[in-house]
């Protein structure tokens, strides 16, 4: 079969012709895959930042975000069967860890993350198990939903979170409505009455982001705007800064868009956030990390799209154009998410 493998940090990846995963335990699923989301984490994977976390062993298949119809399954899969349209979590876990027992499955001790440090799934086939398998409403498909197994989860996942503080009259600023942030501002129209403001440096994402649910954009010009603008809508800032950028000065910022007991919460990654402690401590902020989310996330999430809450916005090419798709995803050029499609 054809995959999209890594050979070098550093290096383009390649097109090769592997073997297909097979059925090797009770659990195991084989997926056809219908769709694979192109995420700015692979960029970081081929630049090599994820190496020291996770360093698989080269070459492998990347992608992270996959969906697709059941091929094959094992002995002791019921949940599931040949056909089925199903999304992956991104994680293969254990079930049986102290995480796991409470439903914090996207902390699993003994996690595999396909696409990170095992196999993923810009591939025709992708091995996962009976875990990390959501069937789909019929009314879905594949390259309508894939992105939304990490990038979506993710930015659900972060919204799910900052809820309970998202009161009517609260106001939640979106910093970044691409790939990430664009699935962010539907998550926050449908499960919380904030007032949503998006800034973002691209006149075509607030555009998106208004047709979404945003009530306010501002143009990210200089930080100064920024932060005037900021200070405007709120009338002091905000309860909940969602930062779905993480770097090129979004993660500095980001903090200095809060209100007094704001929480940051850091979902895009690449930078470094340095904040005086005498600011946190003064103004009783806090930052709040975010990754991925668990199987009850993803359930909820596919409820939402199912219902026409959550749509994903993509840009399709065909596996043999991968590397047209990470280029353009570099370079600015993808609107929404870049989805592969075998």
């Amino acid at each position: 079969m054809k995959a999209l493998r890594l050979h070098s940090y550093r290096q383009a990846p390649s097109i090769d012709e592997i073997d297909e995963p097979s059925v090797t335990g009770p659990w195991d699923v084989i997926v056809e895959v219908g769709a694979a989301g192109v995420c700015r984490t692979d960029l970081h994977i081929i630049e090599g930042q994820w190496a020291p976390l996770q360093n698989p062993d080269l070459p492998y298949t990347l992608g992270h975000e996959n969906a697709g119809w059941v091929r094959e399954v094992g002995s002791a899969v019921n949940n599931v069967q040949p056909g089925d349209l199903v999304i992956l979590h991104p994680l293969v876990t254990c079930g049986l860890c102290a995480p796991c027992r409470i439903g914090q499955d996207s902390h699993c001790e003994r996690a595999s993350f396909p696409g990170i440090n095992a196999d993923g799934g810009m591939a025709e086939l992708i091995r996962t198990n009976a875990r990390a398998v959501v069937k789909l409403d019929s009314s879905l498909a594949p390259s309508k939903v894939a992105a939304l197994a990490d990038a979506g989860l993710t930015a659900y996942h972060a919204v799910r979170k900052a809820a309970p503080g998202l009161f009517p009259g609260s106001h939640a600023v979106v910093f970044g409505a691409g790939g990430l942030g664009h699935i962010g501002v539907q998550a926050l129209a449908a499960i919380t009455s904030a007032q949503i403001t998006v800034v973002d440096r691209n006149e075509a994402a607030l555009e998106l982001a208004k047709s979404l649910g945003a009530h306010h954009t501002i143009l990210a010009s200089t930080d100064d705007v920024v932060k005037k603008g900021v200070r405007d809508i709120t009338g002091g800032g905000a309860h909940v800064v969602f930062d779905f950028v993480g770097e090129s000065g979004a993660e500095k910022v980001s903090p200095q868009l809060l209100r007094n007991q704001g929480s940051h919460y850091v979902i895009g990654y690449g930078g470094k956030i340095d904040l005086p402690t005498i600011d946190i401590i003064s103004k009783e902020i806090n930052v709040v990390g975010n990754l991925v989310g668990t199987y009850t996330d993803l359930v909820e999430l596919m409820t939402l799209t199912a219902n026409g809450q959550v749509t994903l916005h993509t840009s399709e090419y065909p596996l043999d154009a991968a590397l047209d798709a990470l280029d353009d995803l570099n370079r600015g050029r993808v609107v929404g998410r870049a989805l592969l499609v075998p």
